[in-house]
């Protein structure tokens, strides 16, 4: 299963992920990214790449849990 990961010590909390896949990501009022859903799917899989490949810091990646 792939899933989500944030790097919190390179995230810089410019919003570009929650502006591309707000029902994953989430910027609160104290600029602090959470991640709403880890999981990637199949629906969400093509966006949340795409914020990967956007994330200004490269603080996104997606990882393979062990089977």
């Amino acid at each position: 299963m792939s899933k989500v990961h944030v790097d919190f010590g390179l995230c810089e909390s410019n919003g570009v992920c929650e502006g591309l896949i707000p029902d994953v990501f989430h910027l609160d009022d104290q600029d602090y990214l959470h991640v709403l859903q880890d999981e990637v799917t199949p629906d969400n899989h093509d966006r949340i790449a795409e914020a990967v490949r956007q994330c200004p810091r490269q603080a996104i990646s997606i990882t393979e849990d062990p089977v």
